[in-house]
């Protein structure tokens, strides 16, 4: 089968999507040699990062070809969107399937496979900016009506996929995604080089996503604070800074101060040593439709404190502590807790690693392509 692939939002470095993306298309090519791919993308002025990941890809699969648009994304959101007119077959032609990503929804003859992250737009419209609500309003109306099949990363976004697109079950499929085989514990000597990198104290607690109202860092950094506060935590000898790391967002500025780092994007190769040197990872959102974050942290041996929101309680079951993302208080205790308790910090890590396993980029990628051959059989 001929099978093209969005690959636009990989021009967004550090998302979760972006990541997701990278991930997909490469385990896709390690493990298919039979199926043939198109990578399909619109950008404007990031398009060397889509050249970039095409000649990365290459290296795995050589016939892997691409098909990039240059346009800006808005002007391709309102033509396929909004207008939903042109066909991509326009671009693609003879394709068997078009699998779409997070954003744009052309019109296609072939059959629609789409990768619905989350519902957060329609669900928590306040936690979006009004452009990003707009534009997931048109492309999953879209999805909603001419769509094949869906790949959700979670049971908990299957739920909501189906109660608020009103579609059926049965063409909801959920594919846990996978963690790289780079996030694994680092050597001393990589984390120190890293903590130098960044002028980081010895002991931090991290936190890692896009700074933007629903990741809840505010609530987080005044958790933090009260932690700083707490008697057990004055009498260490050494003080803990609070280091966030991720892209500005939209609607929410965070500056750093004395105890609290903000890092903005950091580069790849350096996340493993941050997670790895970190005492705790903190992940307080109030709605994910996975986490990847999470595993990522767990991989690297580092303890993780989780919200109890979206898909994450059914990501970390009882391999980390939960909490109440809106209780500034609970998040201060936990903290003390995992900090002090140096029994329930190796427990937690002990733990984890086998759970971690389970998440691999190979497996997802077959179960991809055994609903690519269902579908484009017509038998699902």
């Amino acid at each position: 089968m001929k099978i093209a692939i969005d690959i636009s939002q990989i021009v967004y470095q550090g998302s979760g999507v972006a990541t997701y993306t990278r991930n997909l298309i490469s385990s896709l090519l390690s493990v298919d040699k039979k199926n043939e791919y198109i990578l399909f993308g619109v950008a404007f002025h990031q398009m060397n990062i889509l050249e970039q990941f095409h000649s990365e890809m290459k290296k795995i699969h050589n016939g892997v070809s691409k098909k990039f648009i240059f346009l800006p994304p808005s002007v391709i959101n309102f033509v396929w969107n909004s207008l939903h007119i042109l066909p991509v077959d326009i671009f693609l032609p003879d394709i068997d399937i078009f699998h779409s990503s997070d954003w744009i929804q052309p019109p296609t003859k072939a059959v629609k496979i789409t990768t619905v992250h989350d519902v957060i737009p329609l669900k928590y419209p306040e936690t979006s900016s009004q452009y990003i609500v707009d534009t997931q309003k048109k492309r999953l109306g879209w999805v909603q009506k001419e769509v094949d099949c869906i790949i959700s990363d979670s049971y908990s976004t299957k739920e909501d996929i189906t109660r608020i697109l009103k579609v059926s079950d049965t063409i909801v499929h959920v594919i846990y995604p996978g963690v790289s085989n780079d996030f694994q514990p680092q050597s001393k000597q990589e984390i120190e080089r890293v903590k130098q990198k960044y002028s980081l104290f010895d002991d931090y607690v991290l936190s890692v996503g896009i700074v933007e109202p629903r990741k809840n860092l505010k609530t987080l950094i005044a958790a933090f604070l009260e932690f700083e506060r707490h008697p057990l935590i004055k009498a260490m000898r050494k003080p803990l800074e609070l280091v966030i790391v991720g892209n500005p967002g939209w609607g929410e500025k965070i500056s750093s101060s004395k105890y609290v780092r903000t890092l903005g994007f950091v580069e790849q190769r350096d996340l493993p040593a941050l997670f790895s040197g970190a005492r705790v990872f903190v992940y307080p959102s109030l709605y994910e439709g996975f986490g990847l974050p999470i595993l990522e942290a767990m991989a690297c041996g580092c303890p993780v404190i989780a919200s109890n929101r979206g898909s994450l309680k059914e990501l970390v079951k009882d391999h980390a502590l939960i909490i109440d993302p809106t209780d500034s208080v609970e998040i201060s205790q936990k903290l003390v807790q995992l900090i002090v308790d140096s029994d329930l910090r190796t427990n937690l890590i002990k733990d984890t690693s086998g759970y971690v396993a389970r998440f691999n980029w190979n497996s997802h990628a077959r179960k991809v392509i055994h609903l690519y051959e269902m579908i484009g059989k017509r038998q699902i």
